[in-house]
């Protein structure tokens, strides 16, 4: 029995950050028959804030895999099965006669992998899929004693099924795919390389008859077909934690939303100048990145507005630095991952802290760290060509600026009216930690900044 025990070990799902409760299975890298190694890594798992890949800490066969891809399963339930006793023999009772052995086989080679979060440096080839290896010769069940002292007897293992090849798919489209009920082995892929693409999922979801409905009359659609119209989606990752945090922050800081509108035209020029200037070569220079600058010198002449309220000791925390959060739409939904310390750092390592995080935003590459500790967050919604909203803060901050799109308008300048461009900013905050004239001062000076770009140098 003890044997059986320590034959078969369970790997569990750890705690993949931040005390998060609970992960959803990505994808499997291995299934029972494979072979696996102390630190190879074996699935890929999505938390509420980043996926993280998670490596296995013991030697063996793979078993059983508990929980199909998709799954979102608990910190601390097994999710994986290994025999570690898999090509150890026992020792026989008596000599095997000739026609009973077998000549070795050499161990096929094996390719490890490293153990990293998602987004530090894994090749491309080590998220392929290892080939699985027949074992015939192999048990894969708890060995049975005879109760008699004699040598263990193994029960046959179960005879695998050969598994069909993985469609191949590009992350979002598996999840359009999950999310519309496609299966993607029975999609005609269409892509280069056979790859399954977007059209082809909606193809696949498209009713049979779809063409005829559109060039015949439509008719009514009776009620028991009402449920077709619509489409249900699990509330889990991403989507779950900004819908729990937004909840929680809406109706814990009392928030107050203020707004100006200016003319940003000299800024719009200094963008332009910038973009060819030597010292930001190869940096992606933008209107954002001279908001952000703005909002980072306002903070430091209005320096009670950076910092956050602590409900159990009853205090406010005053803050030394800024780490600022940029706002990012991703396919996995909002992420507000800061630069850390962004108030020391100068214009282009500014530009270059932003593109970075931008970057590993969209490829789903974010770590749980970079999303830890912001002090005040930046949304930018005029890249929709929204002119401004109510942000709503993220938990644990003071603030939240919104920056509105840049749209040409008549605007008096100088006396006289002339087309310039104008833009609105918004600002949010917590009315428990700062009052309105100390909201106001720090929105009239991001404006003032950006409306006369020189304030750039002799404010900061």
């Amino acid at each position: 029995m003890s044997m059986t025990a320590e034959r078969f070990r369970e790997f569990k799902m750890p705690d993949v950050g931040e005390g998060l409760t609970e992960a959803e299975i990505l994808k499997w890298y291995v299934g029972p028959g494979d072979t696996v190694h102390d630190g190879m890594v074996v699935c890929e798992v999505e938390t509420a804030k980043a996926a993280v890949e998670l490596p296995i800490p013991f030697d063996g066969v793979v078993h059983e895999i508990r929980f199909p891809e998709g799954r979102t399963v608990d910190v601390g339930a097994a999710i994986i099965t290994v025999d570690t006793q898999v090509g150890e023999a026992p020792e026989p009772a008596k000599p095997k006669t000739p026609q009973q052995s077998q000549p070795p086989q050499p161990p096929e080679p094996q390719q490890k992998r490293q153990a990293v979060l998602v987004g530090y440096g894994v090749s491309e080839s080590s998220t392929k899929r290892r080939p699985r290896k027949p074992v015939a010769a192999v048990p894969a069940q708890a060995a049975e004693f005879n109760g008699r002292g004699g040598t263990p007897t193994l029960a046959a293992p179960p005879p695998i099924a050969p598994t069909q090849p993985r469609p191949l798919a590009k992350p979002p489209v598996r999840k359009l795919a999950k999310d519309l009920g496609v299966d993607l082995a029975s999609v005609v892929p269409t892509g280069p390389h056979a790859t399954v693409t977007r059209e082809d999922v909606h193809a696949a979801a498209a009713p049979p008859q779809a063409q005829e409905r559109v060039e015949q009359p439509t008719p009514a659609v009776p009620m028991a077909a009402a449920a077709e119209r619509e489409r249900r989606v699990p509330v889990k990752g991403v989507r779950k934690a900004t819908a729990q945090a937004m909840v929680a922050s809406a109706f814990t800081a009392p928030h107050v939303t203020e707004f100006v509108t200016f003319d940003i035209t000299r800024t719009m020029r200094l963008v332009q100048q910038l973009k060819t200037d030597p010292a930001f070569e190869g940096l992606k220079v933008s209107p954002l990145l001279l908001v952000a600058k703005a909002l980072l010198i306002a903070i430091r002449r209005n320096q009670e507005i950076n910092a956050s309220w602590d409900e159990e000791r009853q205090e406010i925390v005053y803050k030394g630095y800024v780490n600022l959060g940029i706002a990012a739409a991703t396919p996995r939904g909002l992420i507000v991952p800061n630069i850390k310390d962004a108030q020391a750092k100068t214009l282009p390592e500014l530009a270059s802290a932003i593109g970075e995080l931008v970057a590993a935003a969209r490829e789903g590459k974010t770590s749980p760290a970079a999303m830890q500790g912001g002090t005040v967050t930046i949304t930018n919604v005029g890249v929709f060509g929204i002119d401004t909203g109510t942000p709503i803060l993220n938990p644990g901050e003071s603030a939240i600026l919104a920056f509105g799109a840049v749209k040409e308008q008549p605007w008096v300048h100088k006396g006289k009216v002339k087309p310039r461009q104008v833009t609105t900013l918004a600002l949010s905050f917590d009315h428990r930690l700062v009052d309105g004239e100390l909201g106001s001062k720090v929105l009239a000076d991001v404006a003032a900044i950006l409306e006369h770009p020189k304030r750039l140098i002799t404010w900061a």
